[in-house]
Parts: C-alpha cells; sequence; structure tokens
C-alpha cells in the first residue's frame, strides 16, 4: 500500500509544482502512469486509482489557486473531461499490453498525449468566453491560447515530453526490476507467450 500512496503524492506534486513553476506546467506524470499502469498492473485495480486520486487531489489545489491569482476557477465539467480522457489511457494501455514493444508503448504515448491536447483544448474553447465560438477561435485555442497565458502548443510540448519521458522511465523501471528479480524482460516474456501460444 505505500507504494500507491508515494506514486499519489509523487504525481499529485509534481503538477502543483508546475502551476509555481511556468516551465514545468503541463509537464506531470499522470498520464504516462495511467498508460504504465494498465500495461503493468492489469491484475490490481488499486493501482489504476492511482493517477485519479493524483488528479482530483491537484485539480482541487490547482482550482483553488487560479482562483486566488488569477480570479479564475475551473469547471467539474472541465474536471470530468480530463478524467476522461486519463480514463482512455487505459484501454489504450491494454492494447499496447497485448502486442507489447518499445514502438507499440511509444505510440501509445503519443496518441494519448494528443488525445489529451485535442480534447482539453477544444473543451477550453467551448467553455471559455475569451475564445470566438468560431473556427478561428478554435484555431487560437490550440496554437496560441489567450495572450495572457504561454501559447497552448507550448503545454502540448510540455505535455509530449513529460509522457514520453516519465512513460519511458516508468517502463525502464519496471523492466530493470524484472530482471534484478531474476525474470526475463516483460516485454520478451510476452514475446515468449505469444511464441508459446503459436506452437
Amino acid at each position: 500500500m505505500l507504494f500507491p500512496v508515494i506514486l499519489i503524492l509523487l504525481a499529485a506534486g509534481w503538477r502543483i509544482l508546475g502551476a509555481h513553476v511556468p516551465e514545468l506546467a503541463n509537464f506531470a506524470p499522470l498520464m504516462a502512469l495511467c498508460l504504465c499502469g494498465s500495461i503493468y498492473f492489469r491484475g490490481s485495480k488499486r493501482m489504476w486509482a492511482i493517477p485519479f486520486v493524483a488528479l482530483i487531489l491537484s485539480d482541487l489545489y490547482l482550482d483553488h489557486y487560479y482562483a486566488t491569482q488569477f480570479g479564475e476557477s475551473g469547471t467539474w465539467p472541465s474536471l470530468a473531461v480530463r478524467a476522461v480522457c486519463f480514463g482512455l489511457a487505459f484501454p489504450c494501455g491494454r492494447l499496447v499490453a497485448r502486442y507489447k514493444s518499445w514502438p507499440n508503448l511509444l505510440s501509445g504515448s503519443l496518441a494519448m498525449s494528443l488525445l489529451f491536447y485535442f480534447v482539453t483544448n477544444t473543451d477550453a474553447w467551448m467553455r471559455d468566453p475569451a475564445y470566438l465560438k468560431t473556427a478561428a477561435g478554435w484555431w487560437q485555442a490550440m496554437t496560441i491560447g489567450r495572450p495572457e497565458f504561454p501559447p497552448t502548443l507550448w503545454f502540448f510540448r510540455n505535455t509530449f515530453l513529460s509522457d514520453l519521458a516519465f512513460t519511458g522511465v516508468f517502463a525502464m523501471a519496471m523492466e530493470y526490476a524484472a530482471r534484478q528479480s531474476g525474470a526475463p524482460s516483460l516485454f520478451q516474456r510476452k514475446l515468449q507467450e505469444q511464441l508459446t501460444s503459436r506452437a
């Protein structure tokens, strides 16, 4: 139980740090935890809840922080949209687990980064009165965003790099742990299972 608690605290803390260090905004491990959790912890449903607990805790803090700093707060529908995006990482992770390889793992990470970017920025465009409800307003939400904040493409860059980096770190840590325990590489094990099932 200690390991999930540590992951919750680290994931939520890292995301909160991004509010205070602009360079780290959207550079968070939550999507990587969702994706890798569904790949490596398929037998443990408690582990699947870790990213959602971290998401709720950090969103509650960030909502309060932005309300006090900028006079703005998020909305529960937007929180639900983000939760759905993170939830979709689970079927994506299960698909990667069926055809486990490093290229598939990285492709899954890229797919979830793009999904999160398009869905959350479209949600912001629909709900934020600062955006015109036209194609030009949607394009603004997708590229430069609101002028008082960094460009949304900059946030996407951070999302993509963090998803890739944390997915890689998590997968390599799991592979290292497997080898240290005398087990074969988890990717190699999947290949062996596939070959055995065909024989």
